[in-house]
C-alpha cells in the first residue's frame, strides 16, 4: 500500500473532491442537498473556512476552501461534514449502499468513500484553473450543455457578481494540466 502524506499549509487554500460509495449517484436529490448543505454551514460556524467555489454532482462534489490563518486541519472538517451528512440523511431516510464486512467492522456507513482527495492551491493561477474546472465540471460530466444550466454550483454567485458572463463555458474547455484523474 502506497505511503500517502497529505500536504497542510496553515491559513491554505484547498481543492477537494469527495465522492460518494461506490459512486452512488445521490447527492443531487433534495434530501442529500439539504442535508450536506446544512452540514456544511455546521461546521463552517464551529470551525470556519471560506469556501468561494463549489459543485455539487450526482456521484461528486469539488470544492475550493481557504482556512483561517494559522489553521490547516481541513481532515477533521472534512470528517464533521461527512459524520454530520451521515446521520441527518440517514434519519431523513436516505439510504445507504450496502456495507461491505470491512465497512461494518469499521462501524463506517455506506455513503462516502473512505478518503477525499486535496490539492494545495499554489498561487492565483492554480486557483483560477481549480475554480473554472469546478464550474465547467456539469459539462463536463455532460449533465449540462453550460455551466450556467447546472443548478447545484456556486457558478451563478459568480455570475451575479460578474465574474463570469452566463456564457460562460458553452463551449469546449480542456484543463489537461491539471493533470489528476482524481479530479473526476
Amino acid at each position: 500500500m502506497p505511503d500517502y502524506r497529505r500536504y497542510f499549509v496553515s491559513g491554505g487554500t484547498y481543492f477537494f473532491t469527495v465522492v460518494t460509495d461506490r459512486r452512488r449517484p445521490f447527492l443531487v436529490e433534495e434530501p442529500a442537498r439539504k442535508c450536506l448543505g446544512d452540514a456544511i454551514r455546521k461546521i463552517q460556524r464551529d470551525w470556519p473556512f471560506e469556501m468561494p467555489a463549489i459543485v455539487l454532482l450526482p456521484d461528486h462534489l469539488h470544492t475550493i476552501w481557504c482556512l483561517p490563518p494559522g489553521d490547516a486541519d481541513y481532515e477533521t472538517r472534512w470528517r464533521l461534514i461527512k459524520s454530520t451528512f451521515t446521520r441527518t440523511y440517514l434519519a431523513a431516510g436516505g439510504q445507504e449502499a450496502r456495507r461491505s464486512s470491512s465497512r461494518v467492522a469499521r462501524k463506517e456507513r455506506g455513503l462516502w468513500q473512505r478518503r477525499f482527495w486535496e490539492h494545495t492551491i499554489r498561487d492565483e493561477h492554480d486557483f483560477e484553473r481549480h475554480f473554472d474546472y469546478i464550474h465547467y465540471n456539469p459539462v463536463k460530466h455532460r449533465h449540462a450543455k453550460s455551466p450556467i444550466e447546472w443548478p447545484h454550483s456556486s457558478f451563478h454567485r459568480w455570475v451575479e457578481s460578474g465574474v463570469y458572463d452566463r456564457q460562460w463555458g458553452r463551449s469546449e474547455m480542456k484543463f489537461d494540466d491539471l493533470s489528476n484523474s482524481a479530479m473526476e
